[in-house]
């Protein structure tokens, strides 16, 4: 597996994601359980299926790039809203970017350290290790790059990722994935109650950062990224409700920007995992 992985990492972009898109409606041919929750989840955004039926080639082509995303530096074609994080450094408070699980996002925290770590230092992410001691090992070089901290989801994470914070720096989160209990509350996604994370709105209220939204957006043919930085729509609200409401209401908003590439295969609306109380990362984030 590690030397398809390799094999992979410097095939054309072209190829890559040819190979992904059918790699993609493999997988939503061969899995009910996967077109129902496609469906279901497009649906209840409002999307017939026509509408949305690219995703399907996309979510293959988000797997086989990753190989080339983690051993290869891979530049992004064009960079839209950096007067955003301009006056966001300007603040001095800090950064949290937020992106949903839309286009490449693997290569909007790549592309933004490339753009800001020199001069304002690393952003930092959280990630869960792979299971498997090779893969384990592949993702914690490639998310610890340069210009990128990658701290696990622990206590430990989430305090750094304050740290972070406190210090000007940037961190960066997915706050559209399904947290463990305890370390969310249920708000409305698209209308329907979803099992949401706390930690962007806490991060955000705790050491005032500016939330920054990003996406990262595949191009046609292979022919590389684009990436859009912009603000929340509306300001975040100080009471925690309303922040984390707000955030998933931005979600909402740059998934409909480009809907062709969501992960609406994603379990988003499943039960959280329970996690025994001494390791929720959230308890005693506050210091």
């Amino acid at each position: 597996m590690h030397t398809l992985f390799r094999i992979f990492s410097v095939l054309p972009l072209w190829l890559v994601h040819g190979i992904g898109a059918i790699l993609g409606w493999l997988v939503w041919g061969l899995s009910p359980t996967y077109r129902r929750r496609f469906v279901a989840n497009s649906a209840q955004a409002g999307y017939t299926f026509e509408q949305v039926s690219g995703a399907i080639g996309h979510a293959g082509r988000m797997v086989a790039e990753l190989p080339r995303l983690w051993l290869r530096d891979t530049p992004l074609n064009a960079v839209h809203g950096t007067e955003v994080v301009e006056a966001a450094w300007a603040r001095g408070k800090g950064i949290v970017f937020l992106t949903p699980h839309l286009g490449c996002f693997e290569l909007s925290v790549q592309g933004a350290a490339s753009l800001w770590s020199q001069a304002h230092g690393p952003i930092t992410i959280l990630y869960r290790p792979a299971r498997q001691p090779w893969l384990a090992e592949m993702m914690r070089t490639a998310r610890s790059r340069s210009g990128i901290e990658a701290v696990p989801t622990t206590l430990a994470g989430v305090r750094q990722m304050i740290k972070a914070l406190r210090k000007g720096q940037a961190v960066g989160l997915l706050p559209d994935q399904v947290p463990p209990q305890g370390q969310g509350q249920w708000v409305p996604f698209f209308g329907q109650n979803a099992y949401t994370m706390t930690l962007a709105a806490r991060l955000a209220l705790q050491t005032g950062a500016t939330v920054v939204l990003a996406r990262c957006e595949r191009l046609s043919w292979g022919r590389g990224f684009v990436l859009y930085l912009e603000n929340l729509p509306q300001p975040l609200p100080q009471d925690m409700d309303g922040a984390v409401l707000a955030i998933n209401q931005a979600m909402e908003y740059l998934i409909r920007q480009c809907p062709q590439q969501y992960l609406w295969g994603y379990g988003r609306y499943k039960q959280p995992r329970q996690l025994p109380q001494s390791a929720n990362p959230e308890e005693g984030a506050t210091s």
